[in-house]
């Protein structure tokens, strides 16, 4: 894995990263805020899925937030690889970046399964499975956010 994690960090972009002040501003601004619209949209919709809201119709919350959720998901997908290419081996052994990774597989895999169970608008989903969809990803996605700001104070 050192090996493979060191060919990372000697690729052109990683080293064009390292040495770029603003790309690698750029591209941490651009993490953060795909992270912005991924965490910002997943609480609200968890929220409405636990039942808060009521007045407003489930379908329509999924409608709004799910896309604006699943493009932060992208966006943080593009942008997370690159900012551990500028440190992969100090990065890959840090054990809070590999929970945070093994939340993300968890949060994104049950957000697929529940919709693959029930369709995209969750129409026919019943209150208990939502309900407990609604909790684990709450749990995913924030402790995604919490690991991935513990990375800066980890290892050294």
């Amino acid at each position: 894995m050192e090996a493979l994690f060191a060919a990372l960090e000697g690729t052109a972009l990683a080293q064009a990263l390292r040495t770029s002040r603003w790309l690698y501003a750029g591209v941490n601004a651009a993490h953060i805020f795909a992270i912005a619209l991924l965490v910002g949209s997943v609480v609200p919709l968890n929220l409405r899925l636990l039942g808060v809201w009521r007045g407003v119709s489930r379908e329509a919350v999924v409608r709004v937030l799910a896309p604006v959720a699943a493009s932060g998901l992208a966006l943080a997908l593009i942008t997370g690889p690159l900012l551990f290419a500028v440190r992969a081996r100090d990065y890959g052994g840090i054990g809070v970046l590999q929970l945070k990774l093994a939340l993300i597989a968890v949060g994104v895999l049950s957000a697929l399964a529940l919709c693959r169970s029930h369709g995209f608008l969750l129409r026919d989903a019943p209150r208990a499975r939502l309900a407990g969809h609604a909790i684990l990803s709450t749990v995913c996605w924030l402790g995604a956010l919490v690991c991935g700001r513990l990375i800066a104070f980890a290892g050294d």
